[in-house]
């Protein structure tokens, strides 16, 4: 790399004899002295400006651009100025994920990340600013989990600009940096008794789907999306096929999570539930668009309906049917009149998949089947969940043995 540094306050011309003198420009003692220049791998010059008595500086800094530039981790100045809000906005529209997913992501950035370190330029970002964020993340009323998906989002926007140039290394990457701490809370499944209050205090039309997602772990947007044809009642199967989800307001039919349809056992007493259901509530023809808000119509049968034979508005659901039914079974406070319900995570309709996990689990169920029939992506994401469920191995250990051997003698 061709480079110089340039004294602004001095310039050299021809002396009275001839021989090149230094002389004093229009610019002496006013701003910044020394400019270190140089010619970019684009063919571009560039250039920073240094002040007085700083010329050794000004040639450290071109030493170090140089050795970038030889190493493959130069970053254009220009490209450094860049924010990390303007960069990240840039990032999410060249995304090709889900529709959903995008979405979540860009929620997530501009809600936590952009009023934190948006206006960062990324030249600027070192360890110490991801650390002051992550204990902010921390601090925040936010769980865990949703604080490390902020996290991971942070991540991926500094590793692209890392590939584009914007950025020499992601400070995410140091040593000194964690993501946000898991907490420590575990599931705990709900009782058998509790399915049946909750089951029981819901208006009847809606009851099969408390059977659907205890006794077969559907996701509450599977279970609204639950369609005619993927039911054979007669056989031990149930087919996922699709869910219900809404995407800016926008509800649309979608294949299941991580788009991985599956299936998962029937058992006889959700089979019959679901037969009861049917015959009590038809099933209804909907159209909705597939996979976006401007995706083609696509018709589905649906089980489960509201009121007005349509579709069961999750958010609606939640509040009018869902958690009046906690409060009855006992599990929230009932509000006072005119105040509204508890906010009750841990009690959504997620708890009847964690019921289902646990009751496998006991049974001595594998992990890696029952990540199959919860559509998990990975067992060791259903172990991290629920291996605290599961039977002590020493207390497995000790009645295999036990059924080997047999139980000790007495002498």
């Amino acid at each position: 790399m061709a480079g110089h540094i340039q004294d602004r306050w001095y310039k050299t011309e021809p002396g009275p004899d001839g021989k090149p003198m230094r002389v004093k420009t229009e610019r002496y003692g006013n701003g910044l002295r020394y400019r270190a220049r140089y010619v970019g791998p684009d063919g571009t010059e560039k250039s920073k400006s240094f002040p007085d008595r700083q010329k050794r500086r000004a040639e450290e800094w071109l030493a170090e651009t140089a050795a970038d530039m030889s190493r493959g981790q130069y970053v254009d100045p220009r490209a450094a100025q860049t924010t990390f809000q303007q960069y990240a906005e840039r990032w999410i529209t060249g995304q090709t994920t889900d529709l959903n997913t995008r979405i979540g992501v860009e929620t997530r950035l501009r809600l936590h990340a952009f009023p934190r370190i948006g206006a960062r330029p990324l030249g600027s970002f070192r360890p110490v600013h991801i650390r002051e964020f992550v204990r902010d993340l921390e601090n925040g009323p936010m769980g865990s989990t949703y604080a490390r998906n902020i996290y991971a989002n942070v991540r991926a926007v500094l590793s692209a600009a890392v590939d584009d140039g914007f950025l020499a290394r992601n400070p995410c990457s140091a040593a000194s940096v964690r993501p946000p701490a898991v907490s420590t809370a575990r599931v705990v499944p709900w009782l058998p008794s509790q399915i049946r209050a909750v089951r029981d205090a819901l208006p009847e039309r809606y009851r099969a789907m408390v059977d659907v997602g205890s006794g077969c772990g559907l996701r509450q947007g599977e279970i609204l999306g639950l369609a005619e044809d993927t039911l054979q009642l007669d056989s031990d199967t149930l087919r996922v096929t699709a869910q219900v989800k809404l995407i800016r307001g926008v509800a649309v039919f979608a294949p299941p999570k991580g788009n991985k349809e599956r299936d998962v056992p029937l058992p006889s007493s959700v089979a019959s539930a679901l037969r009861r259901h049917i015959k009590n509530h038809p099933p209804v023809a909907i159209k909705l668009p597939w996979a976006r808000p401007d995706g083609p119509l696509t018709e589905r049968r649906l089980i489960f309906t509201n009121t007005a034979d349509g579709i069961v508005w999750r958010s609606n659901f939640n509040i009018q049917e869902w958690k009046p039914a906690l409060a009855a079974a006992g599990l929230i406070p009932t509000p006072e009149p005119g105040k509204p319900y508890a906010s009750a995570r841990q009690h959504g309709m997620h708890a009847l998949r964690h019921f289902y996990a646990s009751v496998l689990l006991d049974a001595g169920e594998s992990i890696k089947a029952v990540s199959e029939y919860l559509g998990h992506s990975d067992p060791a994401m259903t172990l991290r969940v629920y291996a605290h469920l599961m039977p002590s191995s020493t207390e497995r250990a000790r009645r295999a043995l036990d059924g080997v051997f047999g139980t000790a003698q007495k002498p």
